[in-house]
């Protein structure tokens, strides 16, 4: 049973892979907690506050892919996976892909590059910079980083295809080109990330933006490098070669994704089988019923939410296992599983969302003591474990927070005249 946090892309969090005891990779102040409550009996599980109940809608519908959680690849907690097929660009050389890591917190498609077989890999046209350069990136995370070349794909999700899409394949460069300006642990395989890739829907059209194609921002700040043999100094990487979302690039249902999962008991289950949907208003199985929407900021985040009556930024991400915030009454479960909550009983603690506009809404965080909740060792869906905080103020709704949940991801489509980012549940 593993368990750990960790930061996809560079700048949201993401995820969650670890040894054989529950490992944070970073952790986080304390705080004080305004609002709590205790339970008693079983730990408390069986009086925790009733959870949302929503069921997905069923698989099959050309904007639909399903989603699963269970002990994957690696037998990590609560990785919810999907499967993509990649094509060289035009050609039917394809391979579907397995154990996908699908993460709201990050935006793009990243492959690893041992997952693709020998006929594919080499067919993926490489991107060059610079006249005859190759692109590669760095993406980082809180415990250390992906290296590998930018190259081009065909991405079928379900029956949604998104054409020439910029990708990363994580570790297909020699560790000598690493440059030193890209610091931390390599993640570079199948081993270290425990999925064969990361898919990246958040509400951003690609991973960077201007801070990489700006070129009096890129020589201090892009993640992006032009690469001469093993010799790679950082780049200007316009838009349209950065590691893309594939779902803006859809010719339709493109504006948008719900992540449907189903409720899971409070004692975990053994897997949970889900729905992602592509487009919002349009169709008839992807309508907009939510009862709360909240324009976000450009990143997806909310920057106006409340936790324990301070400022906090909610994250929603299905690239966390857990839920992640700074309550210093929440008893830490110690060395054996360091950065997770171990409550001797289970607790809730409340949190005000709010985005830019005026809607706010309340959700209950539910916290059992992770050593009890994988002490069974045969589940990896939970709904109620958490660590501590991933980033100062921030407040990260992990995928407990989607089961029973449809949660919606309004795209960025402000560039193009289009309607502003969006969170809605």
């Amino acid at each position: 049973m593993q368990i750990t946090t960790k930061l996809k892309g560079w700048m949201q969090v993401a995820a969650l892979v670890a040894a054989a005891s529950l490992v944070a990779a970073c952790g986080g102040g304390g705080g004080d907690s305004g609002s709590s409550s205790s339970n008693s009996g079983n730990d408390g599980i069986n009086s925790l506050p009733a959870g949302p109940t929503q069921q997905p809608i069923a698989v099959g519908a050309a904007n639909t892919v399903a989603i699963t959680v269970d002990k994957g690849l690696k037998n990590v907690i609560n990785i919810p996976t999907v499967s993509v097929q990649i094509c060289a660009p035009r050609t039917t050389n394809c391979q579907i892909i397995d154990h996908v890591q699908l993460d709201t917190g990050s935006y793009g498609l990243r492959i690893v590059s041992t997952a693709l077989n020998a006929t594919l890999a080499p067919a993926l046209p490489v991107t060059l910079v610079n006249g005859a350069q190759q692109l590669a990136e760095c993406a980082s995370f809180a415990d250390g980083f992906t290296w590998g070349s930018v190259r081009t794909a065909d991405v079928t999700l379900g029956q949604k295809q998104a054409a020439s899409l910029p990708v990363q394949i994580i570790g297909d460069l020699a560790a000598a080109s690493v440059p030193a300006s890209c610091s931390g642990v390599p993640e570079n395989t199948v081993d270290d990330l425990r999925v064969n890739g990361i898919l990246g829907i958040g509400v951003m059209p690609n991973d960077c933006g201007t801070t990489c194609s700006d070129p009096s921002q890129a020589p201090t700040s892009s993640n992006y490098y032009g690469c001469t043999g093993n010799t790679c100094t950082r780049t200007v990487a316009a838009t349209g070669v950065q590691v893309a979302n594939p779902v803006p690039k859809f010719s339709g249902d493109n504006n948008g994704v719900i992540v449907q999962l189903p409720p899971v008991p409070n004692t975990g289950a053994a897997s949970a089988q889900g729905t992602l949907v592509f487009g919002i208003n349009t169709q008839p199985n992807n309508a907009l019923t939510a009862a709360q929407s909240f324009l976000s900021d450009a990143a997806g985040d909310l920057p106006g939410s409340t936790f324990n009556g301070n400022p906090a930024v909610a994250l929603f991400d299905t690239g966390s296992n857990g839920y992640f915030f700074d309550d210093s009454t929440l008893a830490a479960c110690g060395s054996n599983e360091p950065g997770f909550y171990c409550p001797p009983t289970a607790q809730t603690r409340p949190f005000t969302v709010k985005g830019t506009g005026s809607a706010s809404a309340t959700v209950d965080m539910n916290v059992v003591s992770a050593a009890t909740l994988i002490s069974s060792g045969g589940n990896f869906a939970f709904n109620d474990v958490a660590g501590e905080g991933i980033r100062a103020g921030w407040v990260d709704l992990g995928l407990p927070f989607f089961f029973g949940r449809y949660v919606y991801y309004g795209m960025d489509l402000s560039a193009t005249g289009g309607p502003a980012p969006f969170i809605a549940f």
